[in-house]
């Protein structure tokens, strides 16, 4: 059964660091576009970074230079790896597998709070 399960969220102050982990089950990994989006309360949801099969990562202007997006295709792991957070990082944050354009599968989203 293919499933997107995402850990590592918490509460940090600004200025410090987070590592989301999200582990997928199933056989698509390898093969999808893994990507992490956020939500938070009153917004739309956003893609934050995304990173190719083959590795090539793509983020928002937002985290540019602060946030890292990693894959592990052999442990079906991708990571978001947060440094420097601002309280306006405070999300629910969301793992995601899309192919073609197409996301296919989410997680249950892990809650990220940064505290000024």
């Amino acid at each position: 059964q293919e499933q997107l399960v995402e850990s590592g969220g918490g509460l940090v102050q600004a200025g410090g660091s987070l590592r989301l982990s999200c582990a997928a089950s199933g056989t698509f990994f390898a093969s999808h576009v893994m990507g992490w989006y956020r939500q938070a309360p009153g917004k739309q949801r956003e893609l934050v970074a995304a990173v190719t099969s083959g590795g090539l990562p793509n983020y928002a202007d937002s985290v540019k230079g602060r946030f890292t997006i990693a894959r592990d295709n052999a442990k079906n792991t991708v990571y978001l790896q947060m440094n420097s957070l601002k309280p306006e990082d405070t999300a629910v944050y969301y793992c995601n597998a899309a192919k073609y354009g197409i996301q296919r599968y989410w997680g249950q989203g892990t809650q990220v709070t940064v505290s000024s």
